[in-house]
């Protein structure tokens, strides 16, 4: 081995520039004249052009995207009392029919019956969301939830 064939074992760390001296004059590396040797150059960034071409959905980013809640109808006990017979079965498509409910929104119907007012009729409920105290008058009237 001779003295021309050593070679460090760590290469030296390039120094770090700072300011307009270090290195770097008033080109730096960005040639003369022309759009790239300018201050604040304005080039479009790559990624624009695969932006633009996503659609653009409305509102604050596309996690926010509204679920269906808050969509349920109410109905009380009573409105069911004066609209339906007796052994007759409550569903929301009934509930249109009848005109208790003049629409329901979203995909699904959601109709919640509620135990205001009194039942004396037995019925049959389908369909629905029923609240426990509506369930129990419905239970001691005859009627069925299911």
């Amino acid at each position: 081995m001779q003295l021309h064939q050593l070679k460090p074992a760590h290469k030296l760390k390039k120094r770090k520039r700072i300011g307009r001296g270090g290195k770097r004059g008033t080109y730096s590396g960005r040639g003369i004249k022309g759009q790239k040797a300018r201050a604040g150059r304005k080039l479009p960034p790559a990624i624009r052009e695969l932006i633009k071409k996503h659609p653009k959905l409305r509102g604050y980013r596309q996690g926010s995207v509204k679920k269906d809640r808050g969509l349920e109808v109410i109905v009380n006990l009573r409105e069911l009392e004066s609209f339906f017979e007796k052994e007759e079965i409550v569903t929301p498509k009934s509930l249109i029919k009848k005109g208790v409910v003049s629409k329901i929104k979203g995909k699904n119907p959601k109709v919640k019956i509620l135990a205001k007012g009194k039942l004396t009729k037995p019925l049959t409920i389908k369909g629905c969301s029923v609240s426990e105290a509506a369930k129990k008058v419905v239970e001691e009237v005859g009627g069925k939830v299911g």
